[in-house]
């Protein structure tokens, strides 16, 4: 169970950085400006978590497995990835979905190592989830995604309720952590298959 978790844990990291190797590829930057992206969007959210915790040093300077597979994520998609939109549509999304869900369960579960605040667990899921995200689209200068309509950092937010309530019932962490997978996988596909979106608050000029 914990190494198939790894994997997928690095799969999710190698998609991550796939997504900010494509954004730095439509704004034109140079090969440092996309390992910089692919990199902060595949591990900036962990970072930002473990330095909140105080779980130092953070996660990929003690397993440099996660710089690696970053590294040679970036040069490979520069190599071959140079027409995203022929990929089929649903691609990238999905698999951005699946790293996100094992994301939030990781950063929850991490999270109650060290402290016991349930609601503090849920937000540190989001931030496992999100916060690369969010750190890439500002260096992109570009507003968020998760601070608009998508269906992302909701689905991290549900998961996140669904690994804690399991605690809270006493299932075992391995049991909280596949429902918390489940529960935003399924919410996270659901909106990419219907277009689900949140209604926006905007107000009148």
């Amino acid at each position: 169970m914990d190494s198939m978790l790894y994997l997928v844990d690095l799969f999710g990291t190698a998609v991550f950085a796939i997504s900010g190797v494509i954004l730095a590829g439509r704004l034109r930057m140079d090969p440092f400006g996309v390992m910089v992206l692919g990199s902060v969007t595949a591990i900036g959210g962990g970072t930002i978590r473990d330095m909140a915790l105080g779980a130092t040093p953070v996660f990929w300077i003690t397993d440099n497995t996660y710089l690696w597979v970053i590294f040679i994520t970036c040069i490979l998609t520069m190599l071959l990835i140079r027409h995203p939109r022929r990929l089929p549509w649903y691609v990238l999304p999905v698999c951005d979905a699946v790293g996100l869900a094992v994301f939030v369960g990781i950063g929850v579960e991490k999270s109650m190592l060290f402290q016991d605040s349930y609601m503090v667990a849920v937000i540190m899921g989001v931030i496992t989830g999100c916060g690369g995200g969010i750190i890439r689209d500002v260096l992109a200068r570009e507003v968020p995604m998760v601070l608009r309509r998508e269906v992302y950092a909701t689905a991290c937010i549900i998961g996140g309720v669904f690994h804690t309530s399991a605690l809270l019932l006493g299932a075992s962490s391995e049991v909280a952590f596949l429902c918390c997978i489940v529960a935003t996988l399924v919410i996270r596909l659901g909106a990419i298959r219907w277009h689900l979106s949140l209604p926006t608050f905007a107000l009148d000029k």
